[in-house]
């Protein structure tokens, strides 16, 4: 299960960082997307679509849940992106 962070303005969505490089898409996330020790935050309008694209391919069901707030996320505040 993955979680789905949004706020008034954004969406991300909660990977950890070996998953991506498990299924060979570390090199292909943005700098829009954003980081903070071990997980990474997909952004909704690209990266997330490319990481559903690629577990699809592979077969693999993507579960997710969403947390939503009325507030600017704290993820806005973590580090870029940098794979």
């Amino acid at each position: 299960m993955y979680l789905f962070h949004a706020d008034p303005g954004h969406g991300w969505l909660q990977v950890k960082r070996q998953e991506l490089i498990d299924i060979g898409i570390l090199d292909k996330i943005t700098h829009y997307s954003y980081q903070k020790g071990d997980n990474v935050y997909l952004e909704e309008d690209c990266d997330l679509s490319r990481f559903i694209a690629k577990m699809n391919e592979l077969g693999k069901q993507v579960e997710i849940k969403e947390s939503n707030s009325n507030y600017d996320s704290p993820i806005r505040f973590y580090d870029s992106f940098k794979g």
